[in-house]
């Protein structure tokens, strides 16, 4: 054939299989039958092939064989197509070219082919050193030519395969791959195929049921009395769920992909017929459709590979003990003599979980675990209504050790939200507000893991602070149920701490916990926000704000248990969300208020007053500051200046300035934090409009993010500003050089007053792109009627607080204070500010739209 002519056809053989995928993706969208799709698609590209093998004459002289995902039959839209061609020997030089212009014609034709060429002997050669290779064998299909041959491979496969290894090796390559699959980036953007609970664990259970004989569809597994029937549906049911999402996905990027990326998850949800309601966005209900999914696959994949593997290697019990008259513990795993115990007793189900928590064990055999995953239907209101069900649900929490091993494996084999109607409703469900990285039902887990964290001796010098506190606090089983519920309610609309309130008062009574414990646990979920938004958003070395927040606390039991619960919270977001700061912070609120707690009566302003200035003027002597030299800078000060600040900064503003306080040229100084996590500034300068823009616009512009500013301006007309400042990132170099930069030319920059270089926008997150958070800016008088609060609600990027401050220097507002609270890509902002003494509810109106159009992305 000339090359014109084989040309020719591949431009046929291309057409054809455009137009073919067109009809079936057109097919696909209006009866969304995903298996349907997968079938006619491999149907599709197997015509094409067998006609490029007759027509480029290779005919019956080798064969041509489908292995891997093609080879089952089942081909996605931009799946690879895995060839084998299988060659009679070594010795076929002849078929070389042959060979050579149909892989090129395939290529030619638009088919992504992974192909390989080898004989019976290599395909057995490196199958025994490859698990993969030895994986792609067991799914082949014969497509075209020499079908003897094919036939000779599969009983020479047959023959040489070994299960047991290949058994073990299925079981440690899944292990390896749920590690590699399972962090933050897979739990934002999951892998449909390789995550754990994707479609690559449907396939696992098929590939060792064959190896081992025993079934390679769910039909024959059911036959063979591997899979009851209510599990085959469960297990279709969810394999369905999870191929149309990758179908979806691939034909909505065009290419293959396989993650739920950011990019592509609206137009998923939107190929899926699901639509934004008042609760949840459409790409947060597609996400929880995945996980509910791959919840259900991990579930099955745990029951099954014990199964088969038990069923097929033979092992001698050993180290078995009596627990109790229905459970024993064999090889460190729970065992039940009756495997109909649970669907009798329905209470052992709790029992089950108790034992494995109580004695330690790594879980359940596979008959027992199997025994009880049917039985969870038994878990009804009846059941959760049984005084004695309750008790055994209780003595989870007063257990000394295995609490949240106990809570995660009832999740993972849906048992928690079956007793927990509730928390049945937010397994799977995604978050996109731009922190928490993980599902609501995860994010809970996490948090009761984080309390209980607290309390293992083990992990004292993590926390030594909360660690003292949870031990000295009476029945910590409060604390955990408060964890369990905190965010109960979320996806439900409205006030999630509101709506959570009833939900715990029900099970606190049903459960037999007193009056004052669920008193304090209802509290504990309606006030779980307050701590953390108090520290971040509001001036807390403010003796007032201290007396608010104390009066609403009320007493020390109350303060101490909304601590631990604030600080559990907020690591279980995301391990970026939390840091030395915010420790700082939340620690210095609990230490402020439990001394107002102690001490009782009204704020002494004259007494706080005096207690803070004889703190810093101890510290000014521990730096062998001689006695007086404060005096320079305090007389220049008034009382608001003293309760702003804390003493360690009093001290260093009057050690650093004691001899400049009518300098002519700004002084910036700079030191590494007490948390070592950031810098502290000191910007001392004859106060200027644009003053608080040049700071913001210099630190913006040199990726430093501001967390937190404290301006003061002097009596003698002197800006005396002070800064927390959060490196890049991915800073590694010497502090001590970062800090001459800083004081150097930031100085320099003040002292220039060339016109203000904006800090450039910067690139959005592929996250905060995909899931903008709509600007919200708030502003209002604050209590005693002095200063107004501007609060702002908006997604994180560079340039972001200079482009505010740019915004209230051209309306002539003086920023007084603020506090900057960034929560993964989003930003809660808080600042006080001065307004002109003409303002009026017009200029107010302006400047909140002024502000909402900077904040646009």
């Amino acid at each position: 054939m000339t090359a014109t002519a084989q040309q020719q056809l591949c431009q046929r053989w291309r057409k054809t299989l455009q137009d073919g995928r067109a009809t079936l993706a057109a097919r696909y969208t209006a009866d969304r039958n995903g298996r349907a799709y997968l079938q006619a698609h491999s149907a599709l590209v197997d015509g094409v092939i067998r006609s490029a093998w007759d027509v480029l004459g290779l005919g019956q002289r080798a064969a041509l064989v489908a292995v891997g995902g093609y080879g089952r039959g089942q081909l996605f839209p931009h799946s690879d197509i895995d060839l084998l061609l299988l060659l009679p020997s070594a010795t076929c030089d002849s078929l070389s070219s042959f060979v050579e212009d149909f892989i090129g014609a395939m290529w030619d034709i638009g088919l992504d082919v992974g192909h390989s060429v080898r004989t019976i002997s290599e395909c057995l050669q490196e199958a025994a050193k490859d698990i993969t290779v030895a994986t792609t064998l067991l799914e082949n299909r014969m497509l075209a030519g020499n079908i003897t041959l094919f036939h000779q491979l599969n009983s020479a496969v047959e023959r040489n395969r070994d299960p047991l290894p290949f058994l073990e090796g299925k079981l440690l390559e899944q292990q390896q791959r749920h590690s590699k699959h399972y962090g933050l980036g897979s739990n934002l953007e999951p892998n449909i195929k390789e995550s754990p609970g994707g479609l690559r664990d449907l396939h696992t259970i098929l590939w060792i049921s064959k190896a081992i004989g025993v079934g390679q569809t769910w039909d024959s597994l059911i036959s063979n009395d591997i899979l009851t029937a209510s599990e085959a549906r469960l297990l279709k049911y969810s394999e369905r769920q999870l191929e149309r999402i990758r179908i979806d996905l691939h034909l909505a990027a065009k290419r293959r992909e396989d993650r739920l990326i950011f990019d592509l998850q609206n137009t998923v949800a939107t190929m899926s017929g699901l639509s934004d309601d008042d609760a949840r966005r459409a790409s947060e209900q597609l996400m929880q459709t995945f996980y509910k999914a791959s919840k259900n696959v991990s579930q099955l994949n745990g029951i099954l590979l014990p199964n088969l593997r038990a069923r097929y290697v033979c092992t001698v019990p050993r180290l078995t003990q009596d627990l109790d008259e229905h459970f024993y513990s064999v090889n460190c795993m729970l065992g039940i003599r009756d495997p109909d115990i649970f669907e009798k007793q329905p209470s052992t189900i709790l029992s089950a979980f108790l034992h494995i928590q109580r004695h330690g064990l790594r879980g359940m055999a596979p008959r027992t675990l199997r025994a009880l995953w049917h039985a969870r239907r038994q878990i009804n209101e009846r059941f959760r209504r049984d005084p004695h069900n309750r008790a055994l649900f209780m003595q989870f929490f007063k257990e000394p050790v295995g609490l949240t091993r106990t809570l995660r494996r009832m999740n993972l084999y849906g048992v928690l939200g079956k007793y927990l109607p509730a928390f049945g409703k937010i397994i799977g469900q995604m978050q996109h507000d731009l922190f928490h990285v993980y599902t609501v039902d995860e994010h809970i887990l996490m948090v009761v893991r984080n309390l209980r964290r607290f309390a293992v001796p083990a992990f004292n010098h993590e926390y030594p602070l909360l660690s003292r506190l949870i031990d000295e606090f009476e029945r910590p089983e409060v604390l955990y149920i408060a964890g369990l519920f905190h965010d109960i309610a979320k996806g439900r609309g409205g006030d999630h701490s509101q709506l959570g309130m009833a939900d715990i008062r029900q099970f606190c009574e049903a459960h037999g916990m007193s009056a004052a414990d669920t008193d304090l646990a209802e509290w504990l979920v309606a006030q779980h926000l307050t701590m953390s938004s108090v520290a971040q958003k509001q001036d807390i070395y403010d003796p007032q704000v201290v007396q608010e927040f104390a009066a609403n606390v009320g007493d020390l039991r109350h303060l101490v248990a909304l601590y631990i619960l604030t600080v559990a919270d907020i690591r279980g977001t995301s391990p970026k969300v939390w840091n030395a700061w915010k420790a700082k912070l939340l620690e210095d609120l609990f230490q402020a208020t439990r001394r107002k707690l102690q001490q009782g009566g009204e704020v002494d302003l004259d007494l706080e007053l005096a207690e803070r200035k004889k703190a810093a003027q101890a510290i000014l002597r521990l730096n062998a500051i001689p006695d007086g030299v404060e005096q320079t800078l305090w007389q220049h000060v008034d009382s608001i200046y003293f309760l702003r600040h804390e003493a360690r900064e009093i001290a260093w503003h009057a050690r650093v300035l004691n001899r400049s306080v009518d300098t002519q040229t700004p002084i910036v100084r700079a030191r590494l934090s007490e948390d070592k996590e950031g810098i502290e500034l000191i910007v001392y300068a004859a106060d200027q409009p644009d003053l608080f823009v040049r700071i913001c616009a210099f630190l913006g512009g040199a990726n430093y993010s501001i967390a937190d500013a404290k301006i003061h301006t002097t009596r003698h007309g002197y800006a005396l500003d002070t800064f927390h400042v959060f490196l890049p990132e991915h800073h590694d170099g010497d502090y001590r050089d970062l800090i001459n930069f800083i004081e150097f030319e930031l100085a320099a920059n003040l002292q220039r007053q060339e016109p203000i270089r904006m800090p450039p926008p910067g690139r959005l997150s592929r996250h905060l792109k995909h899931f903008p958070i709509q600007p919200q800016v708030l502003i209002r008088a604050d209590d005693k009627q002095r200063h107004y609060v501007l609060s702002i609600v908006s997604g994180d990027r560079p340039g972001l607080l200079a482009k505010i401050a740019k915004v209230l220097s051209d309306y002539h507002v003086n920023v007084d204070a603020a506090k900057i609270m960034t929560l993964g890509g989003r930003v809660e902002d808080s600042f006080l500010l001065s307004l002109p003494s003409s303002h009026d509810d017009k200029l107010l109106l302006a400047l909140e739209n002024d502000l909402i159009n900077a904040l646009r992305i």
